[in-house]
């Protein structure tokens, strides 16, 4: 009795509509890591599956030398990174989008930080084709197997407390 009262309630699109959402969801929930090559600061071809999925967190933060955000962002987590190495099991990668013409600024600039980051050079911009974003600073979360859990577009002060918050998670902390 109850169920049908509740059928008669909901019209079939608004079941639809939940059906649909509910598998888009998990399956973005489910989203892989693709499989990309990049190259680091001193040109070594790197594959992403070296680091995503071996029971690591990866977290990918997209960056630019001309992006005022993304070196902040970057030198906001610096300070924090050794504790979030022991305390999570994170690996962080710098991935620049500086363009080819650009690339020998990325090294420049990498030698003046404090970095404890991997930096890898998206030159041709072919994960960020494939992790389909249009803007940095972004930020993807990998789990330990390797299913992409989170997407983060920007930053403001402070936003490395929710990444953090977001790696206890994931670590059972």
């Amino acid at each position: 009795m109850i169920q049908s009262t509740i059928r008669a309630m909901i019209s079939p699109k608004t079941l639809i509509l939940a059906y649909l959402l509910a598998i888009s969801s998990s399956s973005f929930a489910q989203d892989r890591l693709p499989e990309v090559s990049l190259q680091d600061v001193n040109g070594e071809r790197i594959d992403l599956s070296t680091y995503a999925g071996k029971g690591k967190i990866t977290v990918l933060n997209f960056w630019a030398t001309w992006c005022t955000p993304c070196k902040k962002e970057l030198n906001n987590i610096a300070p924090l990174y050794e504790d979030w190495q022991k305390d999570y099991n994170v690996e962080i990668l710098a991935i620049s989008i500086d363009d080819a013409r650009n690339k020998s600024k990325v090294k420049a600039y990498v030698d003046g930080q404090s970095w404890d980051y991997h930096v890898l050079i998206d030159v041709n911009g072919i994960l960020k084709q494939k992790l389909n974003f249009q803007q940095v600073p972004f930020t993807v979360i990998v789990d330990q197997q390797g299913n992409i859990v989170s997407r983060h577009a920007g930053y403001v002060d402070g936003d490395e407390y929710i990444l953090e918050e977001e790696l206890a998670k994931l670590a059972g902390k």
